[in-house]
């Protein structure tokens, strides 16, 4: 089965707004658990405008499902995974000052620099994952210097569903194939909501993992926590 794991930036960047400790992130997490997230993702960024490291520091021990830490994979992040040991880090090429993640790695212009992570991750029992776009060669790279999973980038997927779903997915089907004959694992995350997520799943069942915040949260303001996880986890089935 495809496992959903829930993004909790969003709820660190409305505490942030207000200062304090509401809403309660880890309280969220732990709630997102039992309503039935099979993970809880967290990207911390160097000006921790939403996820603080104290915040991955402090889910760690409360977690009873699978963490998945995202990020640049600059000293601080390295020293924090190697500290905290999640059981999945997923390396993102985004620059300090993004918004959000908008590009897949170039795994071949990078190869030396996550050659080497994916050793270092490995050594310390963390299963590495390579944020990454539909191009087969980048993926072909990817499997070259032993990683464990890809994470398609998924937003050209959703920006083009409403339009023609078919030419959307096109790209994304062809990629998952190579990535199983690969032998990698898939992960998948980006703009997947309750409108798109579905059908990527129906076409592409094999994904081990969907990370998704953004679309959660927004859902949750009007459908409750609870009841938006179970109509995600409906997508999944």
């Amino acid at each position: 089965m495809t496992k959903l794991s829930v993004n909790v930036n969003k709820v660190a960047t409305l505490r942030n707004a207000r200062g304090g400790n509401n809403p309660n992130l880890l309280q969220v997490a732990k709630d997102c658990e039992k309503f039935g997230a099979d993970g809880i993702t967290v990207h911390p960024r160097p000006d921790e405008r939403h996820i603080r490291y104290a915040d991955v520091l402090a889910l760690k021990p409360i977690l009873t499902t699978e963490f998945n830490i995202e990020g640049y994979p600059s000293k601080e992040f390295i020293d924090l995974i190697l500290k905290v040991k999640p059981h999945q880090v997923t390396l993102v090429p985004d620059a300090p000052n993004q918004i959000t993640s908008n590009a897949g790695w170039d795994t071949i212009t990078h190869q030396a620099l996550l050659t080497e992570l994916i050793e270092t991750f490995r050594q310390a029992g963390i299963r590495t994952s390579i944020f990454i776009g539909t191009e087969i060669p980048l993926i072909e790279q990817a499997a070259k210097i032993g990683a464990d999973r890809v994470e398609l980038y998924t937003e050209p997927y959703a920006a083009h569903y409403a339009e023609n779903r078919e030419e959307a997915i096109a790209p994304f089907i062809k990629a998952a194939e190579r990535v199983k004959e690969l032998g990698m694992g898939l992960n998948a995350g980006h703009d997947l909501s309750l409108e798109n997520l579905a059908y990527f799943h129906e076409q592409i069942p094999w994904v081990d993992e969907v990370s998704i915040g953004h679309a959660i949260i927004c859902d949750a303001l009007y459908m409750g926590l609870e009841k938006t996880i179970a109509a995600y986890q409906d997508c999944l089935k």
